[in-house]
């Protein structure tokens, strides 16, 4: 069976990469009716908080990514590695090393004073015919992962094709810390193992890691996952997505208006496509996607075709659902959609305007309370004979029988005629006498929803 896993570092936000990771770890397995696995990789003690745990578990739930198994925490997992530590020293696949920090730091300068590569000198590791010195009781080893010193790994990625990468260029890994805590690579290679996961799909900032965790999947006798590394996701300007320049945290996009599946859909066409298909469904994408699909050139983000997508999810929605939506964000302009017209039903009028469900709640917000026009609006389109005119107007709208788009339509051509105006002239001050904004939907049918009371306030006011 397939088993995917998704496992941030809770460190931080969860970040738009890695959603994109955890979108298409979750697709392989949907896929192929397989089992997709949540850990949360919270060794690093120092940096790892509750607060980015739950950013995460928010996040995920946001985009509506579903796991069957975890959140898997690998703090609660010491035992374990532990465990599989001591097999590796017994088994002489690892060594304690007591090199102090500063004997590290020395090694380190001399190094770089040659022009070499820093990288520990093995001076702790046994090999036949090595004497090693008296282990100082003063120092608290670290375990060391007893790299092979010749050959190469070599794996072919799902996305990226055939690596290699010789053993020449890794240093024997710290897989034990000195207070006997596990190191990060050596807890996935376990974690891994443990969760039976048959592919490892995450960014290629981890290429690196793979070889060194390759080697310590060999030495405990454990088999290989299938990696496939995805590309970078850089900005419009071909950067490193930084949270300083670029909104890259899931909750970024929620605050800005967008629709999660829009988000996901987004995500997936960078370095992934189905033909010439843009807009579709998280279903439609599950059942085209495939990682020998997956582009191993970086993708960039662009921001215009992502809102424009956005507006289509917003298109598609369900006028319920942005209600719900949008029924806060009115709110916090201290707006009650409860005094006024049916929400979903002016959502129904003015959707097709916007690309994110802020501009949506501006676009709702004068169907409940009058907003004041722009002193450039006021002056091209309400003059003295305008305002008149439309107290003539407010006349024939109060003496409607039947108050609808259809009946408030069939006034607007006698009108004009006896006037003898044209429609513009009817139709922009009167959106901005009503509404406060010259830009709005068909005026027949946005006066119909605002009700004819408040309509006549608003124009006689």
């Amino acid at each position: 069976m397939i088993r995917t896993r998704f496992a941030p570092s809770p460190t931080g936000y969860l970040h738009i990469g890695g959603v994109r990771t955890a979108l298409f770890s979750w697709a392989f397995a949907r896929k192929h009716g397989g089992v997709f696995v949540l850990r949360i990789e919270d060794t690093d003690l120092e940096r790892s908080t509750p607060e980015s745990v739950k950013a995460i578990m928010d996040g995920m739930h946001w985009v509506g990514l579903d796991y069957d198994e975890g959140p898997f925490y690998q703090t609660q997992r010491f035992d374990r590695y532990k465990e599989v530590i001591q097999q590796l020293l017994d088994s002489g696949h690892a060594y304690h090393c007591y090199a102090s920090k500063e004997e590290l730091e020395a090694m380190r300068a001399e190094q770089e004073a040659k022009g070499e590569k820093p990288r520990y000198d093995r001076r702790w590791r046994p090999e036949d015919g090595k004497s090693l010195p008296t282990p100082p009781t003063e120092v608290q080893p670290v375990v060391r992962f007893k790299t092979p010193l010749n050959g190469v790994v070599a794996w072919d990625d799902a996305v990226k094709g055939r690596i290699e990468i010789s053993n020449e260029e890794l240093d024997d890994l710290i897989i034990a810390r000195p207070d006997g805590s596990p190191t990060y690579n050596f807890c996935v290679v376990v974690d891994d193992w443990d969760m039976n996961i048959t592919h490892v799909i995450r960014g290629d900032d981890h290429v690196n890691n793979t070889p060194r965790q390759i080697n310590i999947l060999l030495a405990i006798g454990a088999p290989l996952p299938v990696y496939g590394h995805l590309p970078m996701i850089l900005n419009e300007d071909g950067q490193k997505m930084s949270k300083r320049r670029d909104a890259v945290s899931v909750v970024d996009y929620a605050d800005k208006g967008i629709l999660p599946e829009a988000l996901l859909n987004y995500l997936a066409r960078l370095g992934w496509g189905h033909g010439d298909d843009e807009f579709f469904s998280m279903e439609q994408f599950v059942e085209w996607f495939e990682l020998k699909d997956v582009s191993p050139s970086a993708s960039r983000f662009n921001n215009e075709k992502f809102l424009w997508l956005n507006a289509q999810h917003i298109k598609a929605a369900d006028n319920l659902r942005l209600a719900q939506l949008i029924a806060p964000r009115l709110a916090s302009a201290n707006i009650d959609p409860a005094n006024g017209p049916c929400l979903t039903e002016v959502i129904a009028l003015v959707k097709e305007r916007v690309q994110d469900l802020n501009a949506l709640a501006v676009e709702c917000d004068y169907f409940y309370a009058r907003r004041t026009p722009s002193a450039a609006d006021l002056e091209k389109h309400l003059s003295d004979e305008s305002r008149a005119r439309m107290g003539r107007f407010a006349d024939r709208l109060a003496a409607l029988a039947d108050w609808n788009a259809e009946s408030i339509h069939e006034l607007f051509k006698p009108f004009c005629a006896d006037e003898g105006i044209k429609m513009g002239q009817l139709g922009m001050p009167l959106r901005v006498l009503v509404c406060g904004t010259a830009q709005t939907p068909s005026v027949d049918a946005v006066l119909a929803l605002i009700g004819r009371d408040e309509v006549l306030a608003r124009m006689r006011g």
